[in-house]
């Protein structure tokens, strides 16, 4: 029999478990001393092993930010399910939701819009699934248009100017620059802030 220990992955597991580490590590440290060795130490495997995945630590990077707008994209989709299309409850909800999973996932989301500093470009898997997120958001004031509920404007231009909104409280209250009391000060907070954007883009 052999003496040679047995790996802990099976196949398929190493990447994720990469990942996992790395996020684990940025939720404590931030990114900047992050380095392919030091996951490879929190995870329990050699320094080579890594590489067998990710060519270097931006790679890893740009899969943590994959990962998170692909979940950013299923939380928002699941958020307006709930709402009949083409309504104004549809856009609240995506709204929050998109602000709720910033706190929950605080280190994807850091990663997702501050600390990547690569073009998007050049992982067209990462641009792809940022690009279905924004479309949530796109397809969502789209539908509300159709039902004449918000102004005939470019569907994109509008987005990007809730996006706009909705990124800066997630980023504001992540780090304490708007203070958030209780889960009911938060929620009233965002209902209020979504239907102030709702109003300024309401079909006159």
């Amino acid at each position: 029999m052999s003496t040679k220990p047995r790996s802990t992955y099976h196949h398929g597991d190493l990447r994720q478990s990469l990942i996992d580490g790395a996020i684990a590590l940025i939720s404590t440290a931030g990114v900047s001393d992050l380095s392919l060795r030091q996951v490879a130490r929190h995870i329990g495997v050699s320094h080579n092993a890594p590489y067998r995945h990710f060519e270097d630590k931006e790679a890893l990077l740009a899969a943590v930010a994959e990962e998170g707008f692909k979940a950013l994209t299923l939380t928002m989709e699941t958020a307006r399910q709930d709402t009949p299309p083409g309504t104004k409850a549809a856009l609240t909800a995506i709204g929050s939701a998109y602000v709720r999973f910033a706190l929950a996932h605080p280190a994807h989301y850091r990663v997702m819009f501050s600390e990547f500093r690569s073009n998007f470009h050049d992982y067209p898997s990462l641009a792809a699934a940022g690009q279905k997120a924004f479309m949530v958001l796109v397809s969502t004031i789209a539908a509300g248009q159709t039902a004449g509920i918000f102004k005939a404007a470019d569907p994109w231009e509008l987005a990007r100017v809730a996006w706009s909104l909705v990124h800066g409280q997630a980023l504001l209250i992540l780090d304490h620059r708007i203070p958030v009391a209780s889960e009911a000060k938060l929620e009233e907070f965002l209902q209020f802030s979504c239907q102030l954007l709702i109003s300024g883009m309401a079909s006159v």
